[in-house]
């Protein structure tokens, strides 16, 4: 369904324990299935929405959002902790996943994507034809 693959998120977490915060433009995620959706929230407070950008190509969904600062140009900035510039996060979907209907909000601070199961790959039931049937439509 949803693969959760980033090669660099180990190395990231043991670089932040020993020199701090290693790549800046990182989302947190949450992510799971509820009925035929899949559910994916993305914390990336303090973003403008007009600078998210989201595209699918082939079953990779690629996100990417800005933080500016809020300092006015030529201020004499005392501290800077919160993070700004470009976040960006890969998401690999699965064959089983409607990339053509993923549908997406941003509220709080909070990225929500909603991406639905594929019709093709949802359960279904198949009907059993009796014995008797299959020979009356053989004779």
């Amino acid at each position: 369904m949803l693969m959760r693959t980033d090669p660099f998120r180990e190395f990231d977490r043991i670089a932040q324990q020993v020199f701090g915060p290693a790549r800046p433009g990182q989302m947190s995620m949450d992510a799971y299935r509820s009925g035929d959706d899949f559910i994916v929230h993305m914390d990336i407070p303090g973003v403008d929405p007009e600078t998210i950008d989201l595209d699918v190509e082939r079953n990779v969904l690629n996100i990417r959002a800005e933080r500016r600062s809020p300092a006015p140009e030529g201020a004499e900035l005392i501290v800077a902790e919160r993070p700004t510039g470009t976040f960006t996060r890969q998401l690999f979907l699965g064959e089983t996943l409607d990339t053509e209907r993923i549908d997406a909000s941003y509220e709080a601070g909070v990225l929500t994507l909603r991406i639905p199961v594929a019709e093709q790959a949802k359960p279904r039931k198949i009907q059993i034809t009796g014995g008797s049937e299959r020979r009356q439509i053989g004779s």
